[in-house]
């Protein structure tokens, strides 16, 4: 039920500029400059300090996998946070965001015009203002669903609107049964 969160994560990913370690002794030793101790990374990816400093003299080469996933994620979740940012200020600010889905859209249409939802595969490039407050409800803490209403009205707007060419009479579109959704900014 975090389609918006995951595809968020995957689009800051993709703005690497730089691949993140790849060894483990490489992602252990950033891990430690990043959090100041081995206790501190110890707790975590959830071993001991021992273990830690194991990783980083290479005396210890192949840790559990779940313990391999937990490295990797903490390293690319820290991970040149600055391009991060920098891209979603540019997003927010000037480029705007592509939504690209396969997804269930209903809506609320005037008596007379069909308000069945169906799926529909869409790919639209949505204002910065909606990648603005995409990003700040993110950082707030919001619900999946919130953010998938951000998306909602964004699409309203630029595809079913078409910026206030036509359906003018639609409200209340929403995004159910996502298939799959992508984020590009």
């Amino acid at each position: 039920m975090r389609e918006i969160e995951d595809a968020i994560e995957r689009a800051d990913r993709e703005s690497f500029t730089r691949e993140p370690p790849k060894t483990l002794k490489g992602q252990i030793g950033y891990l430690i400059r990043q959090l100041g101790s081995a206790k501190a990374v110890a707790r975590e990816i959830g071993v001991t300090a021992d273990s830690v400093n194991r990783y980083r003299r290479g005396a210890r080469k192949h840790p559990r996998l779940d313990v391999a996933a937990k490295i990797d994620e903490a390293v690319r979740a820290r991970w040149q946070p600055q391009v991060r940012k920098r891209r979603q200020r540019q997003a927010a600010s000037t480029g705007g965001i592509t939504v690209e889905t396969r997804a269930r859209f209903g809506y609320t249409a005037p008596i007379g015009t069909t308000d069945d939802g169906r799926f529909r595969r869409l790919t639209v490039h949505l204002p910065p203002e909606y990648a603005g407050r995409l990003f700040d409800a993110r950082e707030a803490g919001a619900s999946d669903q919130q953010m998938r209403q951000i998306i909602a009205d964004g699409f309203k707007d630029v595809y079913f609107q078409d910026g206030g060419v036509r359906a003018m009479g639609l409200s209340d579109v929403a995004i159910n049964d996502i298939d799959y959704l992508e984020l590009d900014y």
